[in-house]
């Protein structure tokens, strides 16, 4: 009995030989943060980017919008909604949004129909694999071109004493010697037509790979339901390559609608102010009118607009998924 007794008191405590818990908690806890704020690290500079590059501009932009002077005034004046009432009722800014949305849907459009054109005849069974990448090399290469190599090549070739011109009065459509980029009844469209030219091969290739995408069973099917060509193109094509149509067609509309440098380096949006858009409208108020609180307003009034579409563009992403 007292040989046991020796013994426990002996033992040394319970306590001692198990790990402390308070350590074990702690090491979990800054493992399970670290897992945590690791994509946030990664994404870090992008945020501190998109901070400084957008956020902040647009901030300041839409407070130079509220003031008068804030170039030429060390104190500019708080004016509220002024600058957006000049906006709205300038007619030039009128002119402007006109121009914008003939410019951009008839571009949207013709984008569309002739890049699905362009898109069928490249997947076609028809044409050999040669063929094919012949015909794919040449129709990618607008797209391959900077806008500045765009706007000197077709006001070259839409000169008076052009290429375009000397085609044309050959064959007697033209006297030979339009004025395509100089005339206030064709400026519109010759721009609206190189800006086509330029942006098709965006959709023909979006489309191309939805082409390629849709199973083959699903055309024999179609033809083993008495499906013509026609039918299955409307109800099997189509179909198909709606999710892929709207967003591509949402995308070009925005694109379409900010264009700028290949309007300002083909007719400066003139002439007088036939080809007149949103972006050169407001360029001209800040850096030839400098009338930076204006242009600002003009600039917010854009950029509202391209968060409707953005936000329809959003909408729709979201659902396709």
């Amino acid at each position: 009995m007292t040989h046991t007794t020796s013994q426990a008191q002996d033992a040394p405590p319970q306590q001692a030989t198990t790990p402390a818990p308070a350590a074990a908690t702690r090491s979990r806890t800054l493992s399970r943060l670290r897992r945590t704020l690791t994509p946030y690290g990664f994404l870090s500079p992008t945020g501190v980017l998109l901070i400084i590059l957008m956020i902040t501009p647009i901030i300041m932009v839409v407070s130079y919008s509220l003031l008068d002077g804030v170039i030429t005034n060390k104190n500019p004046a708080f004016v509220g909604f002024a600058n957006y009432m000049d906006v709205l009722t300038d007619p030039v800014f009128v002119t402007a949004v006109r121009n914008t949305l003939v410019f951009t849907i008839s571009s949207v459009i013709v984008h569309f129909v002739i890049g699905l054109a362009f898109a069928l005849m490249l997947n076609s069974p028809l044409l050999g694999n040669r063929t094919k990448g012949l015909f794919r090399v040449l129709y990618i290469l607008p797209w391959l071109f900077t806008v500045a190599i765009v706007a000197v090549l077709w006001r070259l070739l839409l000169s008076p004493n052009g290429v375009i011109n000397y085609l044309l009065g050959t064959a007697g459509l033209t006297d030979g010697q339009t004025e395509w980029l100089a005339n206030p009844s064709t400026a519109l469209a010759a721009v609206t037509f190189i800006n086509i030219w330029s942006g098709y091969p965006f959709f023909m290739i979006s489309l191309l790979a939805g082409l390629q995408g849709i199973p083959r069973d699903l055309y024999e099917a179609a033809r083993v339901d008495g499906a013509g060509v026609v039918a299955q193109f409307r109800n099997v094509t189509i179909p198909m390559l709606r999710p892929i149509i709207i967003s591509m067609a949402l995308l070009d509309f925005i694109w379409t609608t900010q264009q700028f440098a290949l309007i300002w380096m083909t007719t400066g949006g003139g002439p007088i102010t036939a080809t007149e858009v949103l972006s050169t409208f407001t360029y001209k108020l800040a850096f030839t009118q400098y009338e930076f609180s204006v242009a600002s307003a003009a600039a917010v009034l854009v950029l509202l607009m391209s968060m409707v579409l953005a936000f329809f563009y959003v909408r729709h992403q979201k659902a396709r998924d």
